[in-house]
């Protein structure tokens, strides 16, 4: 019975997380560049009709994944008990779903609120009034933000990969020193780009995570720093 419920949960989880990260490839890659050529009623018209159909099933897509997902640890953490932070999976899987957790929450608290005000000033000038003053600033966060997920989704799908398919990348650990460094290490780097997300701006000159090819470089390079940290581990 338990593993029917964890292949089940796996299963929401994959098709939840293929929807919202889906949804964000498509805002990031498609959208935003697009939204950035056309001619403005265009946009008005896509802010209005098409954007809030698109950002439900983003956000509830995040809810859903990470309800499965939170439900999988548990349960994996309650069958390893104290040991589970000392296998490869614990670690692998804990700094998936760290980064995870933190891309749900930007989802929730930073990407559709600020929307939410895109939108409302939208339909303001749509019907003939003012642009609401606050939009063009959080338009600006909401799309760092999502950039931001952009980058951290790279490793974030790495690391959830390596907990079932790659365990040799962690291999057996000893029992002191070096991993209160590593989820040091790792807590700090992940946090440098949140607070990137949040309290960032664009300044004079053009940013990486302003272009797509810089975002998904961010997300390699992300991938490859954490990855030489968890080898280390070994």
């Amino acid at each position: 019975m338990m593993e029917f419920t964890l292949f089940i949960l796996r299963w929401i989880h994959f098709l939840a997380g293929i929807t919202w990260i889906g949804i964000l490839y498509y805002f990031n890659f498609v959208q935003t560049p697009f939204f950035g050529e056309t001619e403005a009623p265009v946009r008005v018209g896509a802010i209005q009709k098409l954007v809030p159909r698109a950002l439900w099933w983003f956000r509830w897509g995040a809810m859903i994944t990470f309800l499965a997902g939170i439900s999988i640890y548990v349960i994996k953490w309650h069958e390893m008990g104290g040991y589970f932070f000392s296998q490869p999976y614990g670690v692998t899987i804990t700094v998936g779903g760290l980064i995870g957790t933190l891309m749900f929450l930007n989802v929730w608290l930073v990407i559709w609120p600020k929307q939410q005000i895109v939108i409302a000033s939208t339909n303001q000038v749509a019907s003939g009034g003012q642009a609401l003053p606050e939009a063009a600033g959080a338009a600006r966060r909401a799309a760092l933000t999502s950039r931001s997920n952009t980058v951290f989704s790279i490793p974030m799908l790495f690391y959830m990969g390596a907990a079932s398919h790659y365990g040799a990348m962690v291999g057996p650990l000893n029992p002191g020193g070096s991993r209160g460094l590593f989820w040091l290490l790792v807590i700090v780097i992940i946090a440098a780009v949140e607070c990137n997300a949040l309290i960032g701006t664009q300044g004079a000159t053009k940013k990486p995570l302003d272009s797509v090819k810089g975002a998904l470089w961010c997300g390699f390079l992300l991938t490859g720093i954490l990855f030489l940290l968890t080898l280390g581990l070994s």
